[in-house]
């Protein structure tokens, strides 16, 4: 079977770019978490089974948590963890430090794009998704940067995409 066939690969906004920016007890937050979860079960229904994720603060963990609880009750589902570089997390709290590195530990498989950081080395990342995938998920509000980029990379693919808009 054509793996590709059946991975998703994920993109969104970091807390920068999101209305609550890292208060996840906000009200849209939580209800774009419920969101993902809906979406993530109507993939899995599609015959979606392998997730592929960048691992960047914001959106990307919300993506990997809601995985990974959909992995505990359905086990053929698996997740990869995307890193573009070593040390991605290395300027983040403490605490969202200790909650990527639980979530890495959780994946199924984690790839390093590169190991020193590029400027370029989190395009790399997310055409490394795109081109391993089927379908993308996003979570976008229609403004420019890395979003929309990928967004529009998985579309010259040929990738079927599905967006919630923030």
């Amino acid at each position: 079977m054509d793996r590709r066939s059946v991975t998703c690969c994920f993109t969104g906004h970091r807390p920068n770019k999101l209305p609550w920016g890292t208060d996840e007890s906000d009200a849209r937050c939580i209800k774009l978490k419920e969101e993902l979860t809906a979406r993530l079960e109507g993939i899995y229904e599609a015959g979606y089974r392998h997730f592929l994720c960048g691992m960047a603060a914001g959106c990307d963990l919300y993506f990997a948590e809601a995985v990974l609880a959909l992995r505990s009750r359905l086990p053929d589902v698996t997740l990869e963890a995307a890193v573009p570089c070593d040390g991605q997390a290395n300027a983040w709290t403490v605490p969202l430090q200790r909650r990527y590195e639980h979530l890495l530990a959780a994946c199924d498989t984690v790839r390093f794009v590169q190991h020193v950081y590029t400027p370029g080395c989190m395009q790399r990342r997310n055409r490394y998704m795109v081109d391993r995938s089927s379908l993308l998920l996003a979570v976008y509000d229609g403004q420019p940067g890395g979003t929309m980029s990928t967004l529009l990379y998985a579309r010259r693919q040929g990738l079927q995409t599905l967006v919630i808009d923030l």
